[in-house]
């Protein structure tokens, strides 16, 4: 009996140590760590829920959209104050300016062509059909350089030296296509401009116009007629420079175009002469 109560004894001296033990370790939290949870708990306390986030988005999208409309409303007075009917003439010059310059550039655009691979197919068909195969390259390829080359090609029977000279005479007619609407749109550069001082003359006029009537210089009437002769100008010169860096993309464009037919067509007539050559052997 005795051994069994010394056992149980030991036992429970084991059971309550290992409690006082783990007591111990769970202890600490009040000290340190409940100075880090309270941190962590304010710095998320700090941190923008979902919802505030989205009310955020929602007052800055807010925002950029009242100062379009501002933008909007600020334009439309001073379209307005510069005088309606003049604003609105020099305002389509623009409309008619970027007309034309978007139809070059698509006009242009669709007239680039990969010449090495032109010059490629069409010395591969003089090699196995002929003129005539050349001429179906030519016919089915589309842009300037394709119908200069089907133009030289056409005459092959009567000669090179006709050949080159089809050649030249018809760039310059494809460069004339290339050019044209061009001198519309200098047009609309220059009459843009000229309606904006047309307005200041009239503003200007209407200026002098209402002193007369009030009998008296007033800063007021003289400030309304030289605004709307500083608005009509601001808009012409402001179409002016839009139209003016359309033109000089277009006359770059122009410029890359001729100067890749006048390259191709040099290499073109090396061809012939080649394959003339060959013919002449045979």
């Amino acid at each position: 009996m005795k051994k069994v109560f010394a056992t149980l004894t030991v036992l429970a001296m084991l059971t309550f140590g290992s409690a006082a033990v783990m007591a111990q370790e769970a202890a600490p939290t009040t000290g340190d760590d409940q100075n880090s949870e309270v941190v962590e708990g304010q710095e998320a306390n700090n941190q923008p829920t979902v919802g505030e986030e989205g009310e955020q988005q929602a007052d800055e999208a807010q925002a950029e959209e009242s100062g379009v409309v501002a933008l909007h409303k600020t334009l439309k007075i001073k379209f307005i104050e510069g005088g309606a009917g003049f604003m609105a003439l020099t305002l389509i010059t623009l409309i008619l300016g970027l007309a034309f310059c978007v139809e070059r550039i698509i006009y242009l655009s669709l007239s680039k062509t990969n010449t090495k691979v032109l010059l490629d197919k069409i010395e591969a068909a003089l090699k196995q059909g002929g003129i005539e195969a050349a001429l179906d390259v030519c016919r089915n390829t589309r842009g300037p350089v394709a119908a200069i080359f089907f133009q030289g090609l056409s005459r092959y029977d009567e000669g090179i030296e006709v050949v080159e000279k089809t050649v030249s005479s018809y760039g310059g007619v494809q460069l004339g296509l290339l050019e044209k609407n061009l001198s519309w749109i200098s047009l609309f550069i220059s009459i843009a401009p000229s309606l904006g001082f047309l307005g200041t003359i009239i503003g200007m006029i209407q200026a002098f116009d209402d002193i007369q009537s009030a009998g008296d210089i007033s800063a007021q009437i003289v400030a309304g007629g030289i605004k709307v002769a500083l608005l009509t100008t601001l808009l012409g010169l402001i179409i002016a420079i839009i139209l003016q860096l359309f033109y000089n993309y277009i006359l770059s464009l122009i410029e890359g175009l001729v100067n890749e037919m006048e390259d191709s067509s040099i290499s073109l007539l090396d061809i012939v002469v080649e394959y003339d050559a060959a013919q002449k052997k045979k």
